[in-house]
């Protein structure tokens, strides 16, 4: 009997030692001023597991996605949960980084809300972090998976400019992680733990996976991706969801060789589909059907400028592949180990008036004459932020004289032979503040006397007067020899993907200039494009892909 009575007494007391919970909260501030609107960092402890969140979480009005961590106790294993959006949650489970923390010991003490605190001090990625840790409280914790095997930890400080201190302790009976946890929990190893957070903290519109780009009559299209001027375009339908104004847009691409060794042009666009005729219409009828463009120099150009019932593809980024990029990789030279894809990445954020929640086609074309031609992968990524960088809210396509149906008989942009160059007239409904000419130009043709290899003027006009005049001109090209195997080399010790061009190099893209115009009236105006394009050289002979959105707020 008393044996019993002794075994319920000790189930009692250990019952009432797990109940003992403590609930502390912590302030963040940066350069001793506490952050404004903050919500505080919750800590539950106790002697089995500590629970590290915040007040937002547990009123349970976070936005997703959000993390809690547990520490359990006494193996110090870190159990990370993501809460992904409403009903996913993922964790991860981490049994070493706690146990492997080193610290350096001091003999610096003081009080933070009545208790005595230690310093230690340990470093992460240059950074120093100083760490006030209490043992009054009898059990390990505290905000951060840091130190928790010291004491209970109240104070963090980052290289002496930001906080994390214990504003208020008090013991609690029970906490309310059982209603925050109350969903299935599916569990992964740490690598996709993070890979999914990351990505569930933006949108990702997938566009193309691993598809092919080349010149072939047997590229046909499919249910999903069309396929025009022989394969060297594709094309799907995107739906854009609602864009908030801060919002930021990327687009990336992936690029490998898949027969074709060499550099070509190659270009991301989307079709507007606001008025008359489109560009997609070119595609499925032949692209002289589509406006043309004479500036007297004896030829036409189709397409490439807007009209009062077309508007050309608006380019979101313009990029050239390398050199035979993973495909030619085995062409081995002595301490070069080359590079397996071409990434392409760019902030297209101004283009936002034109994305928000329309439905699109988007389209990529590569210029090549290969049957293998190139593969290539391509996702638009939208990201909540507060940048106000760019105010916009128009986007109203000009030019492209880029020959996006070259495999399908559009010729080269030589306009720029004459001195009219290319000039496109518009008309604005409204008046629009704060233009800008989003403008993105690349010389192209020719060997040494050509416009790739020769540095030219580049001059832009509005309503006749000059506003802005530079040369694109590139001449890092030689950072990038890596991923251009096929390059080869020269009796000089150069490769061609060494050469500076015309605003390019082989594996890159080629950024956009902003050019401002000022406050526009609403009514009629030009804008005019003037280059001193080289002449023709036998068989060899100059161009000039330039392409140009209007932007500004109406």
């Amino acid at each position: 009997m008393f044996q019993k009575i002794s075994l319920s007494f000790f189930i009692v007391l250990s019952l009432l030692s797990f109940s003992q919970t403590y609930e502390v909260q912590y302030i963040n501030s940066y350069n001793g001023k506490v952050i404004p609107n903050q919500s505080a960092t919750l800590v539950w402890a106790n002697e089995k597991e500590n629970f590290i969140l915040n007040t937002k979480i547990r009123e349970q009005k976070a936005e997703f996605p959000f993390e809690i961590t547990k520490i359990e106790k006494p193996s110090n294993t870190v159990i990370s949960y993501a809460f992904l959006k409403p009903d996913e949650i993922i964790s991860t489970s981490d049994a070493e980084s706690v146990n492997k923390q080193n610290f350096e010991f001091t003999n610096e003490t003081k009080k933070i809300l009545g208790y005595n605190c230690k310093k230690a001090v340990t470093k992460i990625n240059s950074n120093t972090i100083e760490i006030w840790y209490t043992t009054d409280l009898k059990i390990n914790g505290g905000p951060s998976v840091l130190g928790q095997s010291l004491g209970f930890v109240l104070e963090i400080e980052r290289n002496k400019n930001s906080l994390l201190s214990a504003s208020s302790i008090k013991k609690i009976k029970k906490t309310d992680i059982d209603k925050i946890l109350s969903s299935q929990v599916t569990s992964t190893d740490q690598l996709g733990y993070k890979d999914m957070l990351w990505k569930s903290r933006f949108t990702t519109l997938k566009v193309f996976e691993n598809e092919t780009i080349n010149f072939s009559g047997d590229s046909k299209s499919d249910g999903e991706v069309k396929r025009f001027a022989n394969g060297t375009i594709i094309l799907k339908k995107i739906k854009f969801p609602k864009i908030k104004e801060g919002d930021n847009i990327f687009v990336e691409l992936k690029q490998q060789s898949n027969g074709d060794a060499y550099d070509r042009t190659g270009t991301v666009f989307f079709i507007p589909q606001d008025k008359k005729e489109s560009f997609l219409d070119g595609l499925e009828n032949g692209v002289k059907t589509l406006p043309a463009y004479d500036n007297g120099n004896g030829k036409q150009y189709f397409g490439v400028t807007a009209t009062e019932n077309y508007n050309p593809a608006v380019e979101m980024m313009r990029f050239f592949t390398a050199f035979g990029i993973n495909k030619f990789n085995n062409l081995q030279i002595k301490d070069k180990t080359w590079q397996t894809t071409s990434p392409y990445r760019q902030d297209i954020t101004e283009l936002k008036p034109a994305l928000n929640d329309k439905e699109l086609w988007i389209g990529t074309f590569i210029g090549n004459y290969d049957k293998g031609g190139h593969k290539i992968s391509l996702e638009i990524t939208i990201h909540k932020s507060d940048q106000t960088i760019h105010k916009n809210n128009t986007v109203i396509p000009l030019f492209n004289t880029l020959n996006i149906m070259e495999m399908a008989g559009q010729d080269y942009s030589t306009m720029f032979s004459q001195d009219k160059g290319l000039m496109v007239e518009f008309t604005l409904t409204k008046d629009l503040k704060n233009a800008q000419l989003r403008y993105i130009t690349t010389g192209h043709g020719g060997w040494e006397n050509g416009d790739e290899f020769v540095p030219k003027t580049n001059t832009v006009l509005l309503d006749g007067n000059k506003v802005f005049s530079f040369i694109p001109w590139r001449s890092d090209c030689g950072s990038y020899r890596l991923y251009n195997p096929a390059s080869g080399n020269f009796g000089d010790g150069l490769s061609s993907s060494d050469l500076s061009r015309s605003n390019w190099c082989p594996g890159t893209i080629t950024n956009p200039d902003f050019i401002s115009l000022g406050d526009l009236k609403a009514g009629k105006h030009t804008i005019q494009v003037k280059i001193p394009q080289g002449p023709t050289e036998g068989n060899s002979f100059s161009s000039w892909n330039v392409s140009g959105v209007l932007l500004g707020n109406e």
